[in-house]
């Protein structure tokens, strides 16, 4: 229900950049905010429930940690802008190299910068730093040798209570902060968090002296073995600085959903954008259109009447004559699963049926268009 609901409201956003009615205007925007809200709750009770069953694998690479970090501020400006709070970023001079998986550590630090934004008072103050270091042994005290990347996020913000600490990363837990107590969430964040860097072999702890002295987030993962490796991390991590707006030449997206909503919703958006876009609502429908008109991109949900996804893109894969009729100046016809399943097993099997791309609803419209003018390169 939230994919339709966010193209909707990212279609009045567009027809409403003109002289758009005051009152129409604030109720778009609340819709906006609360959509994405309630599709942050989601996602997360989704990754937590993923992470506990043991479904999530992470896709380790030689990464420098500075990146990961400069990308995840990159990521919450907007929302230290919102606040005026100032962002003080400092790190040593070498990379920090570490065996990791950049997307999630980044969804770590993310979190950890949006709490210190959400819980510090309006042009209040943020460190934060990178540099190599040890990781302490256990009851035995001393260093245990181990190199670590080490990741601090701190802020002059309103506190955690000494008894919240101990199980400030338990899920569901959340302090009674009155200063952003209606933004408060689920109390899941943290948790994700915790269990993220301890799926890389790391540890995450958090420190404060009480209510209005500010917190600390302390985030410790392995360095890679060896030193610095034969890969640049920059050509590990995936560039999210262009959206894509704009259809070129017009290219041809086919749309294949059974949710009415969500197809009307979305061509629309695309039509706007600048596409050709035509609609189909069955498996058996998007393949015979798709055959006849031969899109460049075709958005595909999984769970389709009459053929899923996955079998609709095997036919469009195996159909020599199809690929044959778009002619050799044209490129390959691009598949890129729309869809409500998102576990690794799921990516897996739209792999494995020749999807070039993956989305989970609901996507991000911008998101969405990227992939659409990305060249192919598969998932």
């Amino acid at each position: 229900p939230l994919a339709p609901i966010r193209a909707a409201v990212h279609l009045l956003k567009l027809h409403g950049r003109d002289g758009a009615d005051p009152v129409q205007q604030q109720a778009r925007e609340i819709i906006e905010r609360q959509v994405a809200n309630l599709t942050k709750l989601v996602s997360d009770l989704m990754e937590v429930s993923r992470v506990v069953s043991g479904r999530i694998r992470l896709d380790l690479l030689p990464v420098d940690m500075k990146q990961v970090v400069r990308h995840a501020l990159q990521t919450t400006a907007p929302h230290f802008e919102q606040h005026r709070h100032s962002v003080t970023f400092s790190c040593c001079a070498e990379p920090v190299w570490a065996n990791a998986d950049p997307t999630r550590l980044e969804e770590v630090l993310v979190n950890l910068l949006n709490n210190a934004a959400k819980y510090t008072p309006d042009g209040g103050s943020i460190w934060v730093d990178c540099e190599i270091g040890s990781e302490r042994a256990g009851a035995g005290g001393g260093e245990s040798g181990q190199g670590m990347a080490v990741v601090r996020v701190r802020d002059n913000g309103v506190g955690i209570e000494k008894e919240l600490l101990p199980r400030i990363f338990d899920l569901f837990t959340q302090a009674d902060r009155s200063l952003a107590r209606s933004a408060g969430g689920l109390g899941v964040g943290l948790s994700l968090a915790y269990r993220l860097v301890k799926l890389h072999g790391g540890t995450i702890e958090a420190s404060s002296d009480g209510p209005g002295h500010g917190s600390v987030f302390v985030v410790k993962v392995p360095l890679l073995v060896g030193g610095e490796p034969e890969v640049a991390a920059a050509e590990a991590m995936k560039d999210s600085a262009e959206n894509g707006e704009g259809g070129k030449g017009l290219l041809r997206v086919l749309v294949v959903d059974d949710n009415l909503d969500m197809v009307q919703m979305l061509s629309s958006v695309l039509l706007y954008k600048g596409f050709d876009v035509r609609t189909a609502y069955s498996g058996p429908e998007g393949l015979k259109l798709a055959r006849h008109w031969l899109p460049d991109v075709v958005l595909l949900d999984i769970g389709l009447p009459g053929l899923d996804g996955y079998e609709v893109a095997k036919r469009l894969r195996a159909d020599a004559m199809l690929n044959e009729a778009r002619g050799p100046n044209r490129a390959a016809m691009k598949l890129v699963a729309l869809t409500g399943y998102g576990a690794e097993s799921d990516i897996t099997l739209a792999r494995e049926a020749g999807f070039d791309g993956h989305l989970v609803k609901p996507c991000h419209i911008d998101e969405l268009v990227a992939m659409i003018l990305a060249p192919v390169a598969r998932i």
